[in-house]
Order: structure tokens, then C-alpha cells, then sequence
């Protein structure tokens, strides 16, 4: 991923809760079936290769794994060293899938690639429409991209949903010893999704739109389709 906090107040956090978030990651109630219909969203085929922007600690690459089977490649890309050496230790098993260091909004990948999945990406980027743009150049026409996001529940329980998600979006932002912002951490990630599944919706000529974990997380996934919007 590439921190919109950038240098290294971001990569110090990720790095010193690289355990933390990675037990978060994979035993929060209703995460793993989600990660799992994310991993179907890509619309994968054995033998595929698939990327995934800002893999984190590796929770989704199994799942990634499961759909391009033995024959297939999945790469994880992300900025953090000890996340990647988290990733590295729980996908070892697997001699088809690849982690490596770099920025999702410049990934080091070249050639075919079949799909790009990002969740709880986008909202860490400076210009999330951008990368999008960026990831369906890579996949091409007939390639899928897939976003998975938090943000502000609109459904008739969303206010104590969303109080809850105000707060973990405020202690989830590096620095965690920074009280006051200049504006509201969550409103900022709420603009930031809206805009890049907005993008993919724009650049896709298939798309399907799902809410999960009690309206909180937004799932896109697009077929990407010839020519289309873009920035760059």
C-alpha cells in the first residue's frame, strides 16, 4: 500500500502492529467469509495470475491462492517490511505465491496479469481514483479489479455502527498520538472510497455492488472494458 501519511510515521505503525492487525485481520467475526467473496469477486481461473494491492500481513492471498490453484500466481504487494515478513511466514507453504515490497499506486508488475484486488486500500492513498485508473491499465479488457472498503454504514442501525467506525478509523490513523485533526479522519476516508469505486464503476463495463459486516464494508468488482475514462 502507499500511506497517504507516507514516510515513516506510516511505516513505523503498520510495522509495530503487524501481529495485531494480522490477528484482527483474520478472526474478526464475518472478515474471513468476507475476504473469501472477494476472492470469488476477481472472477479467477486455475492457472491466472492475480495481484493484490497492499496485501498486508497475507490474510487474502490463501483465498487468492485457493482460485488460481498450483498452476496459477498470486502476488501481494505491499510498502511495510515486517507486515511483508508476516505474509511471508503464513504463505510459505505455497511455492506460486509471491510477496513483494513496493508503492500499490506504482507496482513493480509487468506482463499478464488476470486481476488486481485491493481491500482497505484505497483510503490510504493520496489519489485513490488515480490508482484505480492504474490498476485496470494493468489488467486490460476483460480483466477484473476488485475493491473492498469501510466506510459509513447508511443503514437504520448506522449510528452506533458508525460511532464505533469513527473511532477505529481515528486510532487506526498514524500517528496514533495525534488527538486532533485538521478535519474529520473518517469523512476523509469516506471521500477517498466513494472516489475510487466511483472510478472502477466508470471503468468497468460489468460491475457488481455489495454491502458487508453490517453495511460497513463496500465491495465493487469490475469487468474492465475497452478504452474508458482515464486520467493519466
Amino acid at each position: 500500500m502507499s500511506a497517504s501519511t507516507s514516510g515513516e510515521d506510516a511505516r513505523e505503525f503498520y510495522g509495530r502492529w503487524a501481529r495485531l492487525y494480522d490477528l484482527i485481520a483474520r478472526r474478526t467475526p464475518g472478515v474471513p467469509a468476507l475476504r473469501r467473496r472477494a476472492a470469488a469477486a476477481c472472477r479467477l481461473e486455475p492457472g491466472d495470475t492475480v495481484v493484490e494491492m497492499g496485501c498486508g500481513t497475507g490474510a487474502n492471498l490463501p483465498y487468492l491462492r485457493e482460485r488460481v490453484g498450483p498452476e496459477g500466481t498470486v502476488i501481494g504487494i505491499d510498502f511495510t517490511g515486517p507486515v511483508l515478513e508476516r505474509a511471508r511466514e503464513l504463505t510459505a507453504e505455497y511455492d506460486n505465491v509471491r510477496v513483494v515490497r513496493g508503492d500499490a499506486t506504482r507496482p513493480p508488475v509487468r506482463g499478464d496479469v488476470d486481476a488486481v484486488l485491493a481491500t482497505f486500500v484505497v483510503g490510504m492513498l493520496e489519489d485513490p481514483a488515480g490508482a484505480v485508473d492504474d490498476w485496470c491499465d494493468l489488467v486490460g479488457p476483460d480483466g477484473h479489479v476488485v475493491l473492498a472498503n469501510a466506510a459509513r454504514s447508511d443503514a437504520w442501525y448506522a449510528p452506533p455502527v458508525n460511532a464505533v467506525f469513527r473511532a477505529i478509523v481515528v486510532l487506526s490513523t498514524p500517528p496514533t498520538t495525534k488527538l486532533r485533526y485538521d478535519d474529520d479522519p473518517h469523512l476523509r476516508l469516506d471521500a477517498k472510497i466513494d472516489a475510487a469505486h466511483a472510478r472502477l464503476r466508470e471503468r468497468s463495463r460489468a460491475v457488481a455492488d455489495e454491502t458487508h459486516i453490517f453495511g460497513v464494508v463496500r465491495l465493487t468488482g469490475g469487468r474492465v472494458g475497452d478504452g474508458g475514462y482515464s486520467s493519466h
